[in-house]
């Protein structure tokens, strides 16, 4: 077809004409107004989707009426036969079966049954798109993707309510902006493919590796007034796990700084924000495990999110959590999958947090095969002993804090079989720098029951007081003055460190 004759481009000439006039409208009636909400969605504009309509006429219909403030009548569910007016210019290629029907095919006493087609005998088809066809495709998709946003059934597309209760702990992570691209190649003159997108909007290529086979290295990165912290140290650890799971034609550094800042000053975060940072081996040419298929370079994905340190999504500091010893995943040592790769295959994560999710807990206990506690499905785990017997009931004052740091023993699992994350790193400086006693080791699990304190720490959640485990109570189930110490201390370090 002609681009003309493409309906993309006459529903999008509709589409501007109604916005223009809302803008217009609302600008005359209040200089000051917005003519979308702050969800980003235009009330004036309303759209439906097809498939919507073909899947379940009538409550579509009804959605529509309700939407546009009329009444909704079942004779809008029936029409002559033949070709009308108002088809449109893809009607000689779809609407054959429409031409011969005069209406939806409703059972009109049961609303659920019947409500997949129109009213005449006929049998699914499976077409082949004609190559013909492809110019007109890939010119009305991403047309068609943006007006698929914008319809009912998008806004409440979701199957199931998170735990927070609502689908956005911070609303603005609706509409926030995502980064997603490919490298430059000086040698050859090509430049960078990223760009800056709305998140539902944001794609990758089914054949990234990613997507095959979970074959990419990530980093979670905070914000903090302005700053990302340790944002080199990030990117090191990033840059390793790439060379040792032999990535090629990757981006080069100053283009991820780069993408960074940009995503991050589209979205206005100085503050309260946490990035997920991945780096694919990139798209293959065709499906396959093998990486010399690999020939797009690496993608990079980039995505910020409004997240503070303490809320439903993450974990509550004050208070504390509960954990549960993993029984059904082990942490593999380097002979088996090295940990200190920070790969994307996950599994050995996600089964345990479900279990610990069944458990009503916030998160696992990953035991190495040997029995040894490693770390949590999520966050690196330390305990505190205080051998001279206090600090067990004393209220949190510059005393007694003085007296946890003289008696008090910090002991971390040994990185043999996890990650060290670069949060555990900053906990052992800064107590190292407050005279702490501390201990890397192999850690067992009754040390952990037995122990005055137990906490986690991560870029995501900081340090989280620990005040169960596996239904055995930590300490007097509150947070220790340790804990409190450290938090503290991590929290200043944030705003005054600025070397970090």
């Amino acid at each position: 077809p002609h681009p003309d004759e493409v309906g993309i481009v006459q529903l999008l000439d509709v589409y501007s004409k109604i916005v223009g006039a809302s803008m217009t409208k609302n600008n005359a009636n209040n200089p000051n107004s917005a003519s979308t909400s702050q969800s980003g969605f235009n009330p004036s504009v309303v759209v439906i989707d097809s498939d919507d309509l073909a899947a379940q006429p009538r409550q579509s219909m009804q959605d529509l009426c309700s939407d546009l403030v009329i009444p909704y009548r079942d004779s809008m569910l029936r029409w002559e036969p033949g070709p009308h007016q108002c088809d449109g210019p893809w009607a000689k290629w779809w609407y054959h079966d429409v031409w011969e029907s005069n209406g939806w095919d409703i059972d009109d006493d049961d609303d659920t049954a019947n409500n997949t087609g129109i009213h005449h005998p006929r049998t699914q088809k499976y077409r082949t798109v004609p190559p013909s066809l492809l110019p007109a495709l890939r010119m009305s998709t991403p047309s068609y993707t943006f007006l698929q946003t914008l319809t009912t059934s998008h806004r409440q597309r979701a199957f199931a309510t998170p735990p927070t209760g609502k689908l956005y702990e911070d609303p603005r992570n609706e509409h926030v902006f995502v980064f997603v691209g490919t490298p430059s190649d000086p040698s050859n003159g090509k430049r960078n493919r990223g760009r800056i997108l709305p998140r539902d909007m944001a794609a990758i290529s089914p054949f990234d590796s990613s997507v095959q086979g979970g074959d990419a290295t990530w980093e979670g990165i905070r914000v903090y007034n302005g700053r990302i912290f340790h944002l080199h140290r990030h990117l090191n650890r990033l840059f390793r796990s790439a060379k040792a799971l032999g990535f090629e034609n990757l981006h080069a550094r100053e283009e991820i700084v780069d993408a960074i800042f940009r995503v991050l000053a589209a979205n206005g975060m100085r503050d309260g924000a946490h990035m997920r940072l991945t780096l694919t081996r990139g798209e293959k040419a065709t499906s396959s495990m093998n990486p010399n298929f690999n020939v797009y370079g690496t993608t990079l994905i980039i995505l910020p999110e409004w997240k503070p340190t303490e809320g439903a999504t993450t974990y509550d500091n004050t208070k504390g959590v509960s954990l549960i010893t993993a029984g059904t995943c082990r942490r593999s040592p380097p002979s088996t999958l090295d940990n200190k790769i920070h790969h994307n295959n996950m599994i050995q994560n996600i089964l345990p947090k479900i279990q610990a999710n069944l458990a009503g807990a916030a998160d696992a206990i990953m035991l190495d095969v040997e029995g040894f506690v490693s770390e949590t499905n999520a966050t690196n785990l330390f305990l505190v002993r205080c051998d001279s017997g206090q600090g067990e009931e004393m209220e949190v004052n510059v005393a007694v804090e003085e007296d946890c740091v003289r008696n008090a023993v910090l002991v971390t699992p040994s990185a043999d079989h996890c990650l060290p994350g670069i949060t555990r790193d900053t906990v052992l400086l800064l107590a190292k720098e407050l005279g702490m006693q501390i201990e890397v080791r192999r850690v067992s699990l009754s040390e952990f029951y037995c122990a005055d304190e137990v906490f986690t720490t991560g870029t995501m959640g900081e340090l989280t007081p620990v005040t169960m485990i596996d239904g055995r109570k930590i300490g007097d189930l509150k947070r220790g003055p340790v804990t409190s110490l450290l938090q503290k201390t991590y929290k200043k370090a944030v705003e005054t460190r600025l070397d970090w």
